[in-house]
């Protein structure tokens, strides 16, 4: 009987040491890099009125303070990609997956009704740009170059002051000055007018200068 029951203990310490390390602590599997794909359905509160009307406003207000706005497509990156080119943007410039139909109600009454009615296909990313528009579109191919993704995530469109423009539109429009440059451009036209009017006026043998040297000898006199 006392065998018995050695041989039964035995044989369950046997059974429990199976399941303990004997080479150190437990290896975990190490953390994969994120892969979790952008877009994807929405949960929660998100999906409730509240939740979408809510979405609605915030995106009504990215639009008030937006000079442009042009989408990508959304299908394809994901979160660490767009957390990483969020990080490079211009300052005043940002980006949002945003459902068709919530773009659709936000863009309602503003001066980018004209997306609705061309842009608002598939899966779609935006970019939100206040001011810096060329600086924004060179980053955003920086991001395509550096991710390989120039062929899948091309520029689908944008609208600016009311209409809307095509990848080639876009391109076109961040080639040209912004508002800060052409102001400064002209800053600098005006602060430039006083130095050329004096290099002129005090230039040897100038008639402004001669008939200034002679209405003041008149007045001398």
């Amino acid at each position: 009987m006392k065998t018995s029951s050695l041989i039964f203990a035995a044989a369950a310490v046997g059974s429990a040491n199976a399941f303990v390390s004997t080479n150190g602590p437990i290896q975990r599997p190490a953390m994969m890099p994120s892969t979790t794909e952008l877009y994807g359905g929405s949960s929660g509160y998100a999906t409730t009125k509240e939740g979408k009307l809510a979405r609605v406003a915030t995106v009504k207000g990215l639009l008030e303070n937006s000079e442009m706005i042009f989408s990508v497509p959304a299908s394809g990156l994901t979160v660490s990609e767009v957390q990483s080119l969020r990080k490079t943007l211009p300052e005043g410039s940002t980006i949002s997956v945003i459902k068709n139909k919530l773009m659709a109600k936000a863009v309602e009454d503003t001066e980018f009704t004209s997306a609705g009615e061309s842009l608002l296909k598939g899966a779609n990313m935006w970019f939100f740009v206040e001011e810096d528009i060329s600086g924004t579109l060179s980053t955003y191919k920086a991001f395509l170059k550096k991710s390989a993704k120039l062929a899948t995530h091309p520029v689908n469109g944008g609208v600016m002051e009311g209409v809307a423009y095509d990848e080639s539109g876009i391109d076109a429009i961040s080639k040209l000055p912004s508002k800060l440059e052409l102001i400064t451009r002209v800053a600098g036209g005006i602060k430039a007018v006083p130095t050329k009017l004096a290099r002129v006026v005090n230039e040897p043998g100038s008639k402004l200068a001669r008939a200034i040297k002679l209405a003041t000898e008149s007045n001398e006199e």
